[in-house]
């Protein structure tokens, strides 16, 4: 069997879904390739969604648990945990539902098999193992082919990963009862925001981290500051510290730990004991059954695929974003490259700021990070002036009793353009979003702080940072 579209889409996470979109919205015949039986990808499926879903639902049990008190209202407390994890398979299922209710409004042909590229323009699919019975091979055939397979967790050395004591960040979210013991190998944002649920619900949580410091890429004194509070939150960390074996037995699973060579090492050799691991030190690009080997698509030497500033590899016709590309591992940032190399391809025109694409954690307090860190913009001898306001001394935060963290802009020494912002607080990933604003119309701090901001609100933090900036705070 053999159809002819325009492009054909392998992967549906936010980027190769919301490619399909705008491509058909365009006016492009459209199809998309999925092996798995729902929509969505890694970030729908196993990844964002159902992570956010039980950080909120953990939220609400510690805040029950902790907080209610100190606002005059007394409970008695209890842990439903089938019911919590009912409602994040709910919140998944529904935002599935609403992508292949998006695919049949646009007119997008949803093909659920694996895709594999025979020539630059020919797709095979095989049916998958969740294909309607009696699916067929078929080929597609199409002008354009955009590979859109997002990335897959990184193996840990030593470690096996067997989903119920060593676990994935999919297993972690799918753990039956609420462990004693957490370790969690890696201090990023998946480790940070999985820990923060189990350790609300009563785990105790151990970080190891290669790295001497946690959330690596962030500005250096968010670093510092978010280990600081995630640490009186409860969580230990083991760091500059790395994992060399783990064995599981009906006991737990024993972990095999010593200190990274080097002047912040130091230390011996040691076991830690936990009765469920979550592996979490990053995610690399899947390519794995594509046909790009034969068909000589470029990749780099940690297996990215090459594209071009139109988001093509070196085979005319084919091409890719997302974390198949490299650079951030973000939905929002796959979905920006998606709508941009489908407009170029219909002929429009697009581009892309990474450097306005914010990063949130999802912890509580969130973190979020968009543009240069002090480090970066050292490190390229930029002059920079810094703009900093604590949410201690913002009214709102306080009402909230939500007065961790702060706000930080960095500006230009000579011009004022924003270069970068920094947040830890409540909300932090919403607040930023103003800044990123900014930085698409090249604004300047004294634009931001000139601005009127509702009072008492979280947003007059980013207000009073950007006066910081030019050293004219009123509140501090």
């Amino acid at each position: 069997m053999s159809e002819k579209y325009d492009l054909v889409v392998i992967g549906s996470g936010p980027g190769g879904y919301v490619a399909a979109i705008r491509a058909a919205q365009l006016g492009l015949r459209t199809a998309i390739v999925e092996k798995y039986g729902t929509l969505g990808g890694t970030c729908l499926n196993v990844g964002c969604i159902p992570s956010k879903a039980l950080l909120q639902s953990s939220h609400h049990f510690e805040m029950a648990t902790d907080e209610f008190s100190h606002h005059g209202i007394k409970a008695q407390v209890t842990l439903d945990l089938k019911t919590m994890m009912g409602r994040k398979d709910q919140v998944v299922q529904d935002l599935t539902q609403g992508v292949e209710f998006l695919m049949k409004k646009n007119k997008i042909d949803h093909i659920v098999g694996e895709g594999r590229i025979t020539s630059p323009g020919a797709v095979s699919v095989e049916p998958a193992k969740s294909a309607k019975k009696g699916a067929k091979k078929k080929t597609l055939k199409t002008e354009n082919i955009m590979i859109a397979t997002g990335s897959e967790v990184t193996p840990l050395p030593g470690v096996k990963i067997d989903e119920k004591q060593i676990v994935s960040s999919a297993g972690a979210l799918e753990l039956k009862k609420v462990p004693k013991t957490l370790a969690v190998v890696g201090a990023g944002a998946i480790g940070l925001e999985l820990g923060s649920v189990w350790g609300r619900l009563g785990a105790k949580v151990t970080v190891v981290e290669f790295l001497d410091y946690i959330l690596p890429g962030m500005d250096g004194e968010v670093s510092k500051q978010m280990q600081r509070i995630l640490a009186k939150q409860g969580m230990d960390f083991k760091l500059a510290t790395k994992v060399t074996a783990a064995k599981a037995s009906k006991a737990g699973v024993t972990l095999s730990v010593e200190p990274v060579s080097g002047e912040k090492g130091g230390g011996k050799k040691e076991t830690l004991k936990a009765d469920v691991v979550l592996v979490s030190i990053g995610r690399r690009p899947f390519t794995e059954g594509l046909g790009l080997k034969k068909l000589g698509v470029d990749m780099d030497g940690h297996g990215f695929i090459t594209v071009d500033e139109d988001f093509q590899t070196n085979v005319e016709g084919v091409f890719a974003i997302g974390d198949v590309i490299g650079g951030a591992m973000l939905a929002h940032k796959a979905e920006d490259e998606g709508v941009v190399c489908v407009e170029i391809m219909a002929g429009q025109s697009g581009h892309i700021d990474y450097d306005a694409i914010p990063g949130v954690v999802y912890t509580w307090p969130e973190v979020a990070n968009l543009g240069k860190t002090e480090e970066q913009l050292k490190e390229a001898g930029i002059a920079y002036n810094v703009g900093k306001f604590p949410f201690s001394a913002n009214s709102r935060a306080r009402c909230n009793a939500d007065a961790d963290g702060f706000v930080k802009i960095l500006a230009d020494a000579k011009t004022d353009a924003v270069l970068g912002c920094h947040i830890i607080g409540p909300e932090a990933g919403d607040l930023i979003q103003e800044v990123a604003v900014a930085m698409e119309l090249s604004a300047s701090a004294e634009d931001i702080a000139r601005i009127s901001h509702g009072h008492p609100g979280l947003s007059e933090a980013v207000k009073e940072a950007a006066l910081a900036a030019g050293g004219r705070a009123i509140h501090i």
